[in-house]
């Protein structure tokens, strides 16, 4: 690719849809728009939109979506979108039509982000050809592992991590695990390290101190936690922030993830002085017999404004160049 290529890249939520023109040599986005996916009846007329919003005719698509993507099929968790990846090529006439999860895009994004879009949390230094991790809270809890190839080449394992077991440590946990078991049955790391799960530990906390505290958003929690001045929203972004570091550091032991570990979504990236002082680290690194194992592996928080669409054009610029090199 010696000359510019260009394509459009998607970042699928169940809310907004964003779209961006990519420059495939070099990854660089412009051309963003965000729609509000209600105001379309499918995908495929929210892509021809943008498509003809920006006068784009380019006929290479990748797509991030916030739901798994096993098969033709795709059907969104929280949106009612569904439709078959072959069909939509043809509807469009699409040369490449490449779809995925969204956090299959979020960990092909590690290696760009790594080179100034990310700010490191700790000690610890990466080791290159290593495997890496990401996690990310928003309206979810994401979890995902990058693997580096011979050639300079990537593979990325989605997974449904989010919802493994939550495992308590303090007496506070316990409290709050059977707050939570009350409420759902079965305890996931989503369950706290989400924004509504910010909501619900709000809740669970005020219930362990026994403090009486009218519900609040995640929002409203986030905000009344940087300015101090309610001592449960504190509390709440304080335990968050160390069931991270546990998670984390469950997910460094997993895949021996010595190229580093990082932390995406909605919520962190905008709480940086808070999670600096917290007990992040220090839990990521609590692994007993493990613990000076996890403290060589470094954790990062990314900075990058469009991280799903970054790491959705290096995966759509690695599959063409594989395409081309078989033909």
């Amino acid at each position: 690719m010696a000359d510019a290529k260009y394509a459009i890249v998607a970042d699928i939520g169940g809310t907004n849809a964003r779209f961006s023109r990519v420059n495939l040599q070099d990854l660089s986005l412009d051309k963003v728009q965000v729609f509000a996916c209600a105001d379309f009846a499918s995908l495929a007329d929210a892509l021809q939109h943008y498509r003809e919003q920006q006068q784009l005719s380019l006929g290479d698509v990748a797509i991030a979506i916030a739901c798994p993507v096993q098969g033709d099929e795709v059907r969104m968790t929280n949106f009612h979108w569904q439709f078959s990846i072959q069909a939509m090529k043809q509807q469009l006439r699409l040369s490449t039509l490449l779809v995925m999860n969204d956090f299959t895009a979020v960990a092909m994004c590690l290696p760009v982000v790594q080179q100034g879009q990310s700010v490191q949390i700790g000690q610890g230094q990466p080791k290159q050809g290593h495997p890496m991790a990401v996690l990310g809270a928003g309206t979810g809890l994401g979890v995902g592992h990058l693997l580096p190839l011979t050639g300079g080449l990537y593979l990325p394992l989605p997974g449904e991590g989010g919802h493994t077991d939550w495992a308590p440590v303090t007496a506070q946990e316990w409290a709050i695990h059977q707050f939570l078991a009350a409420k759902y049955g079965h305890v996931s790391p989503e369950r706290l390290l989400s924004g509504p799960g910010l909501e619900d530990l709000y809740l669970a906390i005020a219930d362990y101190q026994q403090r009486a505290v009218e519900p609040l958003s995640a929002a409203a929690i986030t905000a009344a936690a940087e300015q101090g001045d309610d001592a449960v929203a504190v509390a709440t972004l304080e335990q968050f922030f160390a069931s991270l570091g546990s998670l984390a550091g469950d997910l460094a032991l997993t895949l021996s993830t010595a190229g580093g570990v990082f932390i995406g979504g909605g919520i962190v990236p905008r709480l940086l002085p808070l999670l600096e002082r917290s007990a992040f680290r220090s839990r990521f690194e609590q692994k007993g017999r493990f613990q000076a194992f996890n403290q060589a592996i470094p954790t990062y928080v990314i900075t990058a404004e469009q991280p799903g669409l970054t790491g959705a054009a290096l995966y759509l610029k690695q599959t063409m160049t594989q395409q081309t090199q078989s033909d």
